[in-house]
């Protein structure tokens, strides 16, 4: 993926960095449905996992964006939390370790459908066989046509249909900075 993408929106404060967690993070967290080593692709300036390392989860984030990082990592500073970020390709994941929970908070909707297709396969070598991948997108049900690209039940559910069972898929919101967001949160599961 282009780390270019989203390098120069770190350089402000984009819509999605609300300085705090995504409200659904913290619901699957209070619900038990996050359990194990957790990482967050796409974690940005790390809102959503450093609230789960505060819980005590073993936590890693990746983004491709080096200034999102470099963010994030004097956040987990200043809050004396030990966590591991990384700049990675989101489409080419490599890390050393298996994870028990993967997290998404709008990342699976910026991808082309090549794009998803090549993230399904490199998620697949990060999350543990059982392990659960928690997604959230936009949703076609978002009016207008501004932002990223809506996402259909039906194209998450065509996505992940070799080597993983959906679990779900429940309408949800994103919290920005400009108000909520339309989205679908979804889990998915590897299959063994």
């Amino acid at each position: 993926m282009n780390s270019d993408r989203f390098e120069s929106s770190y350089h402000g404060t984009p819509p999605w960095d609300i300085g705090r967690p995504q409200p659904a993070i913290v619901r699957l967290a209070e619900t038990g449905r996050i359990t194990g080593s957790v990482l967050d692709v796409g974690c940005g300036t790390g809102e959503n996992i450093l609230y789960l390392a505060e819980r005590g989860f073993v936590a890693t984030g990746i983004d491709g964006a080096p200034t999102a990082i470099k963010k994030a990592r004097a956040k987990a500073k200043a809050r004396g939390l030990d966590i591991r970020f990384e700049v990675a390709d989101a489409l080419d994941l490599s890390l050393p370790e298996s994870f028990d929970t993967v997290i998404d908070s709008g990342l699976f909707h910026v991808f082309s459908d090549d794009e998803r297709t090549r993230f399904t396969a490199s998620l697949g070598r990060v999350v543990r066989p059982g392990g659960t991948y928690f997604m959230m997108c936009f949703s076609e049900r978002e009016p207008g046509d501004w932002g990223p690209r809506r996402v259909t039940q039906a194209e998450i559910r065509s996505a992940f249909r070799a080597g993983w069972r959906v679990n779900s898929i429940d309408p949800s919101a994103f919290d920005t900075n400009g108000g909520d967001a339309q989205a679908w949160l979804a889990s998915i599961s590897r299959l063994g």
